[in-house]
């Protein structure tokens, strides 16, 4: 028995190094259950900062889809000259380059990167609390919190989401994947805690 558990462990680790993407993206409970890492981080998060966990991910699958080197797409001139990209926006939470450097600073976390599961959820969190202690912008409330995201805290007080028109339907998206993976969440919680307060996928 130990050696399939062994085998078990080593297949979770290889596809946590490789940064697996979820097999079910809408689903988070299957997403927590492949990797369960993911979980435990996002839960760290939310204990540290207060932006709820099934917020933090509806916002990592709207901006990147679960890709860790996601960017802005290239453009192209005459079709095949490559150009810039549209912004500096990069990884999980396509945060871009300064955003970024405000949130190291801030959280004397130097190696933190805009690749890394962890690093994100932290990220996500700790601009909520911003969001909520300097502008009063709900950290609990999915669309309020997601529209400051897209388009800054200022540009959230200024309405600028409003009139903009794909802001608004990101805005739209993210509260419905929210609110399904809320529901979700509250179905398998108590399994997702036990499994990784027990450690069964990290025994050593």
């Amino acid at each position: 028995m130990g050696w399939w558990r062994g085998l078990v462990v080593v297949c979770l680790l290889a596809s946590a190094c490789a940064g697996a993407r979820p097999q079910e993206p809408h689903n988070l409970c299957s997403v927590f259950r492949q990797r369960p890492d993911w979980y435990e981080a996002a839960r760290a998060s939310y204990r540290r900062w207060g932006v709820p966990v099934p917020t933090q991910l509806a916002v990592i699958h709207r901006e990147s889809s679960f890709r860790a080197n996601a960017r802005p797409p290239r453009r192209w001139y005459l079709g095949f000259i490559p150009g810039g990209r549209a912004s500096t926006a990069y990884g999980y939470g396509q945060v871009l380059d300064a955003t970024w450097e405000r949130y190291r600073a801030a959280t004397d976390n130097g190696w933190a990167d805009r690749d890394d599961f962890a690093d994100v959820t932290d990220f996500i969190g700790w601009y909520g609390d911003v969001g909520q202690k300097r502008y009063g912008i709900s950290k609990r409330d999915a669309a309020s919190f997601y529209a400051s995201y897209h388009v800054g805290h200022a540009g959230f007080r200024r309405g600028l989401h409003r009139k903009n028109a794909t802001a608004s339907r990101a805005v739209r998206d993210v509260r419905r994947r929210a609110s399904l993976y809320t529901e979700q969440y509250r179905l398998c919680r108590a399994e997702l805690d036990d499994a990784v307060d027990g450690s069964w996928w990290w025994p050593f």
